[in-house]
């Protein structure tokens, strides 16, 4: 059985890289998903957690993030191509301010 210590290190690992990725990557897709990266490691600590409480508490919290999550990604992709489509380009630098 594989300690639970691991998998909040592998969740400490996955959020940090999606921190990283956010700060250095410009393409909004690309901060998209590096957002939902950071989402996920945050699901997988606090399953770790909850199966080394034996609780269900952090499992229910996850379905919570998972429910976020989806929304996130329905409005999140919308904005994504909105912006595109008023701006022809999805670069973060180059949209500086968003008023219409």
């Amino acid at each position: 059985m594989i300690p639970s210590s691991w998998f909040l290190m592998l969740a400490f690992l996955l959020f940090a890289m999606g921190i990283l990725a956010f700060f250095i990557k410009k393409d909004l897709i690309t901060q998209f998903l590096a957002v939902e990266v950071m989402l996920n490691a945050a699901n997988l600590a606090f399953i770790a957690l909850a199966r080394a409480g034996s609780s269900l508490d952090g499992q229910i919290i996850v379905f919570f993030i998972i429910t976020v999550a989806a929304a996130e990604a329905a409005v999140g992709l919308a904005v994504i191509l909105l912006v595109y489509r008023r701006r022809k380009t999805i670069r973060s630098e180059d949209i500086q301010e968003m008023k219409g």
